[in-house]
Order: structure tokens, then C-alpha cells, then sequence
């Protein structure tokens, strides 16, 4: 099944969001990140005295004639990082009639596209059952990203997700860029191994939890037959009155606020996001706010 998330309309709007990820970490030569170490770039970090075996080229011959000892110059090493996003293809993100999958689709793109536009690669991931396909790997410029970002849309929503089972085997960069995680985070099955896992990489981490209105908000009321989408043998009958609509979203909200707790404690962030998230409100505001994007 194509979700045509990702189109001309949404491509244009995307080009509007031209901004940076503030990302301070080591990575690949080439990037415009400025890391915490010191190298070749133009921009002035600091000195310090000389060393037998150090550059000489490197002296700053005007600190010796003020002071009469040899001092370095210092440079802001600038440094290529690499964005991984991983996106959970169960089928419990299809739900609402595809809405919650055409968003995680749509974050998926505008992540990358602004890695892309800071001159980061990007690669992006589908987790499905208890594997990793890698749907795009190490895409560099904005040519790549429009001759690869349209294999979004052929992303199939099936079945179940085992996160972490699927990402602790996988190959995860040390210290070397963002690790974007999009899901509804709606199962019992273990993720917070994998966070933990990008946590021990040094990696920034961006959780992203896509929860329908419907889910936020049920409307149902009176006797249902409920099942899990992901396992049609698991089944709920119940008759929905005020009592069991407060309880769930007293669930509902407990799950949410673990999720932004765990993220947070792991050094990450996290965001909640529904499919009526206004996307330009959504990077050009709160991001910032939350020093993700500058």
C-alpha cells in the first residue's frame, strides 16, 4: 500500500524548513557542526601554550612578542554527523484510517530533510516484527534526498513490533549524530533497551510518539467488542462508561508522561504528536523551544 505521504505539496512545504539541528558532537569531517574538539575550521576557539611536536604553523607569533611565550592558535573543528531514523511499521500505526502512518512518514522526511540541509547523511530505517530494513542508507545533499525520500510511501504497516529486540543487534554509530525514534510506543513489547542502547552511543536522542485523536480521546460508549490490531486474538469486551473513558485516559496519560520521562532522563527528548499537528508550528516553534532545531 502507498500512502503518497510524501508528495510535491508536502516537498514544498518541507523546503521552507531550512534549519539547523543544534548538535554539538563529534562526527565525519565536512558537517557544519561545531564539536566539542579542536581542528581546522576558520573559527577562532582559544589558546593554548606550546607543545614539542605541535604544529608550528600554529603559533601565534603576536602572543610571543607581547607575552615571550609560544601559544597556539585553537579552532573549532567542524564535523559531518549522521541522522538514523526509526520508523515502527506495525500495524497499529495504521490506525485511523492512515493518518498516524502518513505523520510518522511526514516527521521521517522533515527530520531528514534538515540533516540534509546541514549537510548531514542521513539514513532511515523500518522496524518491523523482530528485524531493521534499512530503506535508505548514508543520504548526502539535497539530489539524494529527492531521488530517495519517495520510498516512504511504499512502507507496508503490518503486524507487530519487537523495538528493541530489532535495534540492539543492528550497527549504531558512537557519539556521531541524532538517533530519531517515531512510534506510537502502544505495545507491551520492550523499547527502552534500545534507548538505552543509543544513550550508551553517545547519540542525541528524539523520541517521537504519533498517537491518534482517537486514541487520546476515545468516543466510544456502550457495550464494544475491542481487539489489538497487532493481535487479533487478544480481544476486550466491555461496556464503556464514564468510569472505564477516565480510566483509559488516566492510562493513556501515564504512558505518555513515562515515555517524555524515560526519554529525559536518558538525555533525550521527547514530543508527542497527533496527526493534526500542524507541522510549520511544529519546527519553526516548539522544537526550537526545545533546542532541537535552531
Amino acid at each position: 500500500m502507498e500512502y503518497f505521504a510524501i508528495n510535491e505539496e508536502f516537498l514544498q512545504q518541507v523546503e521552507t524548513l531550512q534549519l539547523l539541528l543544534k548538535n554539538n558532537v563529534a562526527g565525519m569531517f565536512g558537517g557544519t557542526h561545531q564539536s566539542k574538539t579542536f581542528g581546522s575550521s576558520c573559527d577562532f576557539a582559544d589558546y593554548r601554550e606550546y607543545r614539542a611536536g605541535d604544529d608550528i604553523t600554529k603559533i601565534d607569533w603576536n602572543a610571543y612578542a607581547r607575552f615571550e611565550k609560544l601559544y597556539l592558535k585553537l579552532y573549532l573543528d567542524e564535523r559531518q554527523t549522521i541522522t538514523r531514523i526509526y520508523i515502527d511499521a506495525s500495524r497499529s500505526m495504521n490506525f485511523g484510517k492512515g493518518t498516524k502512518a502518513v505523520k510518522a512518514l511526514q516527521l521521517a522526511a522533515t527530520f531528514a530533510y534538515i540533516s540534509i540541509c546541514n549537510m548531514d547523511k542521513v539514513s532511515i530505517y523500518v522496524i518491523q516484527e523482530k528485524g531493521v530494513e534499512t530503506l535508505i542508507s548514508n543520504m548526502l545533499g539535497k539530489e539524494s534526498f529527492y531521488n530517495e525520500i519517495l520510498k516512504l510511501n511504499t512502507i507496508d504497516f503490518e503486524g507487530d513490533t519487537f523495538i528493541s529486540q530489532s535495534i540492539l543487534p543492528t550497527k549504531v554509530g558512537y557519539g556521531d549524530g541524532y538517533s530519531i525514534l517515531i512510534s506510537d510506543f502502544l505495545t507491551p513489547n520492550d523499547y527502552e533497551a534500545a534507548i538505552d542502547l543509543f544513550a550508551s552511543k553517545k547519540r542525541d536522542i528524539m523520541c517521537c510518539q504519533v498517537m491518534s485523536n482517537e486514541e487520546l480521546n476515545p468516543a466510544q460508549r456502550g457495550k464494544v467488542l475491542l481487539f489489538d490490531s497487532e493481535n487479533h486474538d487478544r480481544t476486550y469486551k466491555k461496556n464503556i462508561n464514564r468510569d472505564v473513558l477516565r480510566a483509559y485516559r488516566e492510562a493513556i496519560e501515564y504512558i505518555t508522561n513515562g515515555m517524555r520521562t524515560l526519554c529525559q532522563s536518558r538525555g533525550g527528548q521527547y514530543m508527542l504528536v497527533t496527526p493534526e499537528t500542524n507541522m510549520q508550528e511544529l519546527f519553526l516553534a516548539k522544537l526550537p523551544e526545545m533546542e532541537v532545531v535552531k
